[in-house]
C-alpha cells in the first residue's frame, strides 16, 4: 500500500535529514535514515545537485463570470511567454481542460493571464502558452507576493515557500521543488565532503508534474556548467560513480552528452524544440559530458539509457509516471522493481515531503583517463575496499534502521 507524506518531515518531529533511505545495491537492499548517506559512498565519488530554487507558481485568478481558478505557472519561453495549467480551486485544485485561446485570466493586484495556445500542439489541452502580466515588475517578484507553492491532494495543508526549497537553491526557475535534494542538510553536506565525497551543481528549472500516465515530460531549460562537465568526465575516467540527486539532475547531465543528437536546444518563437546546440566547451568524443545551455526534451527510458550517470538520488514515483522509465535507464528494471517493492512492504512515504532511494547499481568498468584519472583511481582504491564492508554481502535485506 503507498503512503503518500502529507507534511513536512519537519512538522512531523523528524530533521530534514531524518527521513527514511533505501539504499539499493546489487548485495541487497538496507534500511537507514538519510543522514546515513555517506555510510554507502566512497571518496572520489560525485554528486551531482540540481540549484534551481523553488518558485511560488499557483496563482488565484478569475475567469469570466467570476469563476474562480488557480493557475500554475511552469516554465517561461525564450520568447517570454509562459507556460501554465488551469485548476479548478484553490485547496488542492482539479486540473481542467476548457480554456479557450484568448481567454484572460485576472490575478491579484492588477494582473491578468491571456491563454495564447495549446502546448505543445494544438491537440493538447492541459497546458497552455500564455501571457503573463503583472501590472508591477518582474513576474518573479510578483509571485514572491501573490503566489504559493503548487501542492496537490496529498498535501491538504500551505506550507510556506521555504519548505519547498532545498539546501542548494539558488536560480529561481522551477515551478515545483527539485525534491531529491530536499533531506540535504548544511552538515550533511559538510559531511560528505569532508569524506572526500564531490559535488558539483547543474541548474534544471523544473516544469509542473501533474501528468498523466505514461505521459511524456515537457521540455526543460537546463545548464552543466564547464566545471561541472570536467568533474564528471575526470570521475567517471577514474572509474568513480555519477550520483545524480533526482530525476532533474540526470536529464541535464544526459542531455549534454556529447554526441547525442535532439536532446538541446532553444526554444523558438513557435515553442517548438530547435536542433542541438553546444556550448563553449563541447568535445567531439561521444560518451563526454559537455559544458550545455538551452532546452532539453530527452526522454531517458529503454530506447534511451543513461550513458553517465551511474548512480542515483531520488523519492518515489507513482506508477506509469515518466521518471520511473528514467529510473530503469539508470538502474535497470531489476534493482528499481526490487525497490519499489521493499519500500512499498515496509511503508515508506511517497512524494516531495517522504522518504528516499539510493540507486546503486554496478559501476561500469574503469576506463583509461590519463595520469590523472589513475591517480584518482587509486587514491580512492584504498576507500573502496572498507565501503564494500559497510555494504551488505547478500541478497537479504536489512531492516534495522540505522539511529
Amino acid at each position: 500500500m503507498i503512503r503518500s507524506a502529507s507534511r513536512p518531515p519537519e512538522a512531523r518531529g523528524l530533521a530534514r535529514d531524518g527521513v527514511r533511505l533505501l539504499a539499493a545495491t546489487p548485495d541487497g537492499l538496507v534500511h537507514a535514515r538519510f543522514r546515513d548517506l555517506p555510510r554507502f559512498l566512497a571518496p572520489g565519488d560525485l554528486l551531482v545537485v540540481n540549484n534551481s530554487a523553488t518558485l511560488a507558481a499557483a496563482l488565484p485568478g478569475q475567469r469570466t463570470g467570476g469563476r474562480a481558478v488557480t493557475v500554475h505557472l511552469s516554465n517561461q519561453l525564450d520568447n517570454g511567454t509562459w507556460l501554465v495549467e488551469l485548476r479548478q480551486g484553490q485547496a488542492a485544485p482539479r486540473r481542467l481542460s476548457d480554456g479557450v485561446p484568448g481567454e484572460v485570466i485576472t490575478l491579484p493586484g492588477g494582473g491578468s493571464v491571456t491563454l495564447l495556445r495549446p502546448y505543445p500542439d494544438p491537440a493538447a489541452t492541459r497546458i497552455w502558452a500564455a501571457a503573463v502580466t503583472t501590472g508591477d515588475g518582474p513576474v518573479h517578484g510578483y509571485l514572491a507576493r501573490h503566489g504559493q507553492p503548487i501542492r496537490y491532494s496529498y498535501v491538504p495543508g500551505r506550507w510556506p515557500l521555504t519548505a519547498y526549497q532545498t539546501v542548494f537553491a539558488h536560480s529561481p526557475g522551477s515551478a515545483e521543488m527539485p525534491s531529491a535534494a530536499r533531506p540535504f542538510t548544511a552538515d550533511l553536506v559538510t559531511r560528505l565532503i569532508a569524506a572526500g565525497v564531490v559535488m558539483a551543481p547543474i541548474t534544471l528549472h523544473t516544469g509542473v508534474a501533474s501528468l498523466e500516465a505514461g505521459e511524456a515530460p515537457l521540455p526543460e531549460w537546463f545548464e552543466v556548467p564547464q566545471p561541472t562537465a570536467d568533474l564528471v568526465n575526470l570521475t567517471r575516467a577514474a572509474g568513480r560513480r555519477v550520483i545524480a540527486v533526482g530525476t532533474t539532475c540526470t536529464r541535464a547531465l544526459e542531455s549534454a552528452v556529447a554526441g547525442t543528437a535532439g536532446q538541446a536546444g532553444p526554444v523558438d518563437d513557435d515553442d517548438t524544440v530547435a536542433a542541438p546546440v553546444a556550448g563553449p566547451g563541447d568535445d567531439p568524443v561521444a560518451g563526454r559530458v559537455t559544458a550545455r545551455r538551452g532546452w532539453t526534451s530527452l526522454v531517458l527510458g529503454p530506447e534511451h539509457p543513461a550513458r553517465v550517470v551511474t548512480g542515483l538520488i531520488t523519492g518515489w514515483h507513482e506508477a506509469g509516471a515518466s521518471h520511473l522509465a528514467l529510473l530503469e535507464a539508470v538502474a535497470g528494471r531489476t534493482l528499481v522493481e526490487a525497490s519499489y517493492r521493499e519500500a512499498e512492504a515496509a511503508g515508506y512515504l511517497w512524494h516531495e515531503f517522504g522518504d528516499s532511494c539510493l540507486l546503486l547499481p554496478p559501476v561500469p568498468a574503469a576506463r583509461s583517463g590519463g595520469r590523472l584519472g589513475r591517480v584518482l583511481a587509486q587514491s580512492a582504491a584504498g576507500a573502496a575496499g572498507s565501503q564494500r564492508l559497510m555494504q551488505p554481502s547478500s541478497s537479504s535485506v536489512s531492516t534495522g534502521l540505522v539511529t
